[in-house]
This record gives structure tokens, C-alpha cells and sequence, in this order.
């Protein structure tokens, strides 16, 4: 029986689109088992703590997609739209405050450090020397006064009324100013290493993150720093109910692990404190 050149060509063309087809199933099948999570972070300490976890969670099977993010707003909105699968950079009270505020569905997945903030100074070597009337650049984010204020009270310099929860405590609730400090709240966080760079103010009091980012060295550079035992620890924030997901999970899991502790030890010497939560 004779096949004609068509049916032959049929076939052929047939069996090379069966072929490829297969081959594209294939890879989309590898693909497909590779889980994925795309993680807002500020630039230091966590974009470049997530860094030193990619690697380890690439052997788990997980590609961990990191955005820098420069502020402290946009990386809450991106998790809420879908855009992040989750994000690194801001503390607790900043996430309940964000929560409450914009009525994020969001929690935490765990926290991972502490970033003691200091009060620097180009004027005064002491916190003791700052004079009275002194002015006191701190950030416009209210979520950060309460810890702002607490670090002052510590520090001996005002006293809040007796009763005021000092995680959300305002400039109305100092009871004792001694020194008539003037408390600048006009300042965006992310500016606030510049302001100190331009010697404006006579203190400023800046977030962590920010001066290291900026190639300040808190524990050497600011005449006063919080205690290593804040309660503001730095948390990944996940949509509620997405902290259960293994990948998540694996996430936390790596980023509490030993490696990536000394890692923050060895890097940040007393900066940048991991914790374990």
C-alpha cells in the first residue's frame, strides 16, 4: 500500500507539534513545582539580611524575589494590592498602626531583629551637653513618637504622664521637660539622615535602618541609642492567613536560624540585634 508525500508530511508535522508540546509541559511542570515569594524590603539591614536566605531557601525548592523599597508606605500598599507576598521593614507598632489606620488584613509572620535607633548629633559629643531650648528633629510617622519619646524619657531628658501607654504616647503626653527641648515632628523618617548631614537641628534622632543605609554606625556614631531590649522588633507582614503557607513558613524558619543570626552579629556588631519570634 502506498502513503502519499502529504500524509507522510501530516504526520511528521504532527509528531514534531506532539513533541513540542510535550517538551513545553514539561518545563511547565518544573515551573510549576517552584514556589515563589516576592518580599518588599528596605534596603539595609533587610533587603541584605533576605540576601544571605536566598541561597539557602533556593535549595528548599523557594525563589525569593526581593523589591527595595525606599519608604515606609508603598511596601504595606503593594501587600494589600498582591503585588509583594509579603514585606520586611517595619516594626510592630508601625504595623498596628498601619492596620488599624488603612484596614490592612495583614499579620505577622514573625519577627527577625531589632534596630535600636539613636540620637545623633554634629553639634554635641554628649546628650548631657544638648543645651536648653535645644531643637529635637524626630520622624513625622506617628507610630514612631511613642518610641521616640520612650527613648528621651530613658535617656533623662523629659518624664510622660503617669498612665500613658509609651508604644503610642504624643507630644501631649509629656508631664516634664526640664530643658524646654523643642520636639520637631515635621520630618519625613527617610529624610532625616539628611537633616543631620546639613547639621540642622541640634539632635536628630533616626531610625536604624536609615543611618546604616546612610554608613552611619549607630553603636558608634550616635551619643545616645536605645536599648537592645526594645519591644520594636522588625517583622516579615504577611496577608492574614498566608503566614501558614510552607514557603512563608520556610521563610521564617531560615531567617531564624543560626546562619543568618551571626550573620546580623558579625555584620552589624550591636546595630542590628536578631531576635527569635
Amino acid at each position: 500500500m502506498k502513503t502519499s508525500k502529504k500524509l507522510v508530511a501530516g504526520l511528521l508535522t504532527a509528531a514534531l507539534a506532539l513533541s513540542l508540546a510535550a517538551c513545553g509541559s514539561s518545563e511547565k511542570s518544573g515551573d510549576g513545582d517552584e514556589k515563589v515569594i516576592k518580599i518588599g524590603a528596605s534596603n539595609v539591614p533587610h533587603a541584605k539580611i533576605l540576601e544571605q536566605a536566598e541561597p539557602i531557601l533556593e535549595k528548599e525548592g523557594i525563589k525569593l524575589e526581593i523589591e527595595p523599597y525606599q519608604d515606609y508606605i508603598l511596601p504595606n500598599k503593594d501587600l494589600d494590592s498582591k503585588d509583594l507576598d509579603a514585606n520586611f521593614f517595619q516594626h510592630i507598632p508601625y504595623l498596628e498602626d498601619q492596620i488599624k489606620s488603612n484596614g490592612y488584613d495583614f499579620e505577622s509572620a514573625g519577627g527577625v531583629h531589632i534596630e535600636p535607633i539613636g540620637i545623633y548629633s554634629q553639634k554635641y559629643k554628649k546628650l548631657e551637653d544638648l543645651p536648653k531650648g535645644a531643637t529635637i528633629l524626630v520622624s513625622n510617622s506617628v507610630a514612631d513618637q511613642g518610641r521616640i519619646l520612650t527613648l528621651l524619657e530613658a535617656k533623662g531628658l523629659i518624664t510622660l504622664k503617669d498612665g500613658v501607654k509609651k508604644s503610642t504616647a504624643q507630644l501631649k503626653d509629656i508631664d516634664k521637660n526640664p530643658k524646654n527641648l523643642k520636639i520637631d515632628t515635621k520630618t519625613a523618617p527617610e529624610l532625616l539622615v539628611q537633616m543631620y548631614k546639613n547639621n540642622e537641628g541640634d539632635a536628630v534622632i533616626i531610625n536604624s535602618n536609615y543611618a546604616i543605609d546612610a554608613g552611619l554606625v549607630p553603636t558608634k556614631d550616635a551619643i545616645a541609642i536605645e536599648d537592645s531590649n526594645s519591644p520594636y522588633v522588625n517583622v516579615v507582614a504577611v496577608r492574614k492567613g498566608d503566614k501558614d503557607k510552607e514557603e512563608i513558613k520556610e521563610l521564617m524558619k531560615v531567617l531564624h536560624s543560626k546562619e543568618i543570626q551571626d550573620y546580623i552579629n558579625k555584620e552589624w556588631k550591636g546595630s542590628v540585634v536578631p531576635v527569635n519570634q
